[in-house]
């Protein structure tokens, strides 16, 4: 099949959609990828893009067509002008780059934003071939959780272009089963909708080799609990610094690790400075994936929160499946799917979302856990991992979906 990804964010951006490009490839498919200028998380476009943008017209055998936009910046209007810039750019010149291909499937990528679904509609028109919209963020609901649009108006012309969008599609894929509703409620009936979480990448299987990183600093009798990912206003880094704070008196030995960067990282940095965590709480910035093996072995266990909101209560962090395939015990501040996930497979202890007094405690339980125990976490995340997310199953189910697709679109039209 001939394969057109579209997607806001692609490599050198960290985002799963490289790893699922390079798989299609693997399998024989041609594989087109229509995205932006590279600039997530920092707001800014990434030095070795601008000084040779030809470098990155390929990836692993995918061609990459890359189209204008603005770029995040920090603050809530530049960020909606990065989404609508790409969408409105990707419409417009992708269609003219693209408007002789012959195109079998149209997959569209949706962490967020759902905008990104305005060129995967048009392209569907353009190009006659079915689309199929992967939905990992769910809109209008996280731009009221994170405050990106409170009034009723907006929230409501938010809602008709996601009911837009949703009803072109021909496939919609849902990261989490409790989306599906949701999603439904946006589509007609008549619309499929698939459930379909994220994977780990292969990198993280059980049994990785990896030395420990050397950006870690060595501290005897620690207990480093790590957070890796984004820094954003969905992960409540205010509980989390919350947590630090009450133990860092109390189990001085209990230290947090934070690998990776976003919107809020200079806020979090002045933060440790102000609560004098400096000593508790180290914040070692942002390293491409293949890095993380090595920071995760340096862990004893891992951290993922969410903030205390129904949409956050209804999905799965993407980084949770890394985190289950690497075999760590988890310290979740999760409601919902997440925390469910954990607490039945036996793979970490979850405190309520925004409860920085039950995370403590939860970080202080397995802290003190015998490391028979820990490891036993580790044991149970992995095999969840390997019974409800393990990769080559689900991208087996994917290319199955979009063959049957393609065949029966194309039969439909003559």
């Amino acid at each position: 099949m001939h394969i057109l990804v579209i997607s806001q964010y692609f490599w050198p951006e960290n985002f799963r959609i490289n790893d699922l490009v390079s798989d299609f490839v693997e399998r024989g498919h041609l594989v087109t990828v229509l995205t932006g200028v590279p600039n997530y998380p920092e707001g800014r476009v990434f030095d070795d893009y601008r000084k040779n943008p030809s470098a990155f017209l390929s990836y692993l055998g995918a061609r990459v067509i890359r189209v204008p936009m603005t770029t995040r910046g920090s603050g809530a209007i530049s960020l909606l002008l990065n989404y609508f810039t790409y969408a409105l750019s990707a419409s417009l010149l992708g269609s003219w780059r693209l408007r002789r291909e012959s195109i079998d499937v149209i997959f569209v990528y949706e962490p967020s934003p759902v905008t990104v679904g305005i060129p995967g509609a048009l392209m569907r028109r353009l190009l006659g071939a079915p689309l199929v919209f992967w939905v990992l963020d769910l809109w209008p609901e996280t731009l009221k959780a994170v405050g990106v649009i409170q009034s009723r108006s907006g929230l409501g012309l938010v809602a008709l272009l996601v009911r837009w969008i949703y009803r072109r599609c021909d496939l919609i894929l849902a990261q989490s089963k409790s989306f599906i509703p949701q999603i439904r409620a946006y589509s007609d009936l008549s619309k499929r909708v698939e459930y379909f979480p994220s994977w780990a990448e292969s990198l993280f299987g059980a049994g990785f080799e990896a030395s420990a990183a050397p950006e870690v600093p060595s501290q005897s009798g620690a207990f480093t609990v790590m957070f890796a990912g984004n820094i954003g206003e969905a992960q409540d880094f205010p509980s989390i610094l919350n947590a630090a704070e009450l133990l860092s008196v109390s189990h001085p030995h209990i230290r947090w690790i934070i690998v990776g960067d976003g919107r809020l990282g200079d806020w979090v940095s002045q933060e440790v400075k102000r609560r004098n965590l400096e000593s508790n709480v180290f914040l070692l910035g942002r390293f491409p994936v293949e890095r993380m093996p090595s920071f995760f072995r340096s862990a004893d266990a891992l951290l993922v929160t969410l903030k205390s909101e129904p949409i956050f209560a209804m999905t799965i962090p993407g980084k949770l499946q890394s985190y289950l395939a690497s075999g760590k015990p988890i310290v979740a501040m999760l409601d919902g799917e997440g925390a469910r996930l954990l607490q039945e497979s036996g793979a970490g202890i979850a405190a309520p979302s925004g409860d920085a007094a039950k995370l403590a405690a939860a970080v202080v339980s397995v802290s003190e856990m015998p490391e028979p125990e820990r490891a036993l976490m580790g044991r149970n995340g992995a095999e969840l991992y390997a019974q409800e997310f393990e990769r080559n199953t689900l991208l087996d189910r994917l290319e199955l979906w979009m063959k049957q697709l393609a065949v029966n679109y194309q039969a439909d039209r003559e």
